[in-house]
C-alpha cells in the first residue's frame, strides 16, 4: 500500500497552530481562572457588575487571560484558594501569604478599606482597637485583620455574611459591628435599616489585594503592571463612575 503525500490547507494549519498556542500556555490562558470573593455590592455582585469585578476582569483581559468570579464565604474562599481548589481570592490585606504559604499576593492594591464601627448608640465613642473591649462586637468570620485585632471584648460574635452581620446589630444582639465603610453603607440601604450610624474616625485604613494560588505565581507581576496601568490611564476612575452607589 502506498501513502499519498497530503498538504495541509493553510487555513487549517493556522487554526491548529492557534489551538497549540492556547494549550501550551497553561491554565491561565486555556480556561478562566476561578477567583473567590466575599464582597458585596458595590464592590462585587452575583452578576459581576461590582467595581472590583470589573477592575479584575479588565486586568486579566489586558494580560490575555480570563477569569470567573465565584461567591464564597470569607473563610471558605481563603481556604479553597490556599489549597488550590480554586485559583485565587480577593480582596485581602497584605501579609496573608505568611499564614497561607500557597498564596501569592499580586503586588498592586485593588482598593482600600476603611474598617469602620457601625452602631445604633450615638453615645459610643471608640478610639482604636482597644476601645472595642467594653462592648458586644460582631464581625464576619474570615476577616483576618478583625480576628487578630479584636480581642478581649465583652463578647465577639462571628457570622457568615454582611446581611447577617447588620441584622445582628439591628436586632440588638451586638452593641456594634465592624465592617468596610462603603459596603456597610450599601448593606444598610439595601436592607432598609434605620438608626445605624458609622462612627468616625475609622479603626484602620488598609490597602486590599488579590491573591493567587502559587501555581499562578507567574501572573502576579503582570497583573500588578496591568492594575498600575489602569490607575494611570484613568480606567479605574471610569469604572468607579459606572458603578451605581460607589463614590470616588
Amino acid at each position: 500500500m502506498q501513502c499519498k503525500n497530503r498538504t495541509l490547507n493553510p487555513r487549517l494549519l493556522l487554526r491548529l497552530l492557534a489551538i497549540g498556542i492556547v494549550l501550551c500556555s497553561g491554565s491561565a490562558y486555556g480556561k478562566p481562572l476561578l477567583l473567590n470573593t466575599f464582597n458585596t455590592y458595590p464592590l462585587s455582585s452575583p452578576q459581576g457588575t461590582g467595581y472590583l469585578d470589573l477592575v479584575i476582569k479588565e486586568a486579566f483581559r489586558r494580560i490575555g487571560a480570563d477569569v470567573k468570579i465565584v461567591r464564597l464565604s470569607s473563610e471558605r474562599g481563603l481556604v479553597n484558594a490556599d489549597r488550590g481548589i480554586d485559583d485565587g481570592d480577593f480582596v485581602r490585606i497584605a501579609g496573608l501569604d505568611k499564614t497561607y504559604p500557597n498564596l501569592v499576593r499580586v503586588p498592586a492594591a485593588l482598593c482600600d478599606f476603611e474598617f469602620t464601627v457601625f452602631t445604633k448608640d450615638p453615645s459610643i465613642r471608640i478610639e482604636g482597637w482597644q476601645g472595642l473591649k467594653p462592648y458586644n462586637v460582631g464581625i464576619i468570620t474570615g476577616w483576618k485583620i478583625l480576628e487578630r485585632k479584636i480581642v478581649g471584648t465583652r463578647s465577639l460574635t462571628k457570622v457568615g455574611n454582611a446581611t447577617a452581620l447588620f441584622e445582628l446589630l439591628a436586632h440588638g444582639r451586638a452593641d456594634l459591628v465592624v465592617f468596610d465603610k462603603v459596603e456597610g453603607d450599601a448593606i444598610i440601604k439595601k436592607l432598609g435599616l434605620s438608626g445605624i450610624i458609622a462612627l468616625r474616625p475609622y479603626l484602620a485604613r488598609q490597602d486590599m489585594y488579590l491573591y493567587l494560588n502559587r501555581r499562578h505565581a507567574g501572573l502576579a507581576r503582570r497583573l500588578a503592571e496591568a492594575l498600575l496601568e489602569m490607575k494611570t490611564d484613568g480606567s479605574m476612575r471610569r469604572i468607579a463612575r459606572s458603578v451605581a452607589g460607589l463614590k470616588e
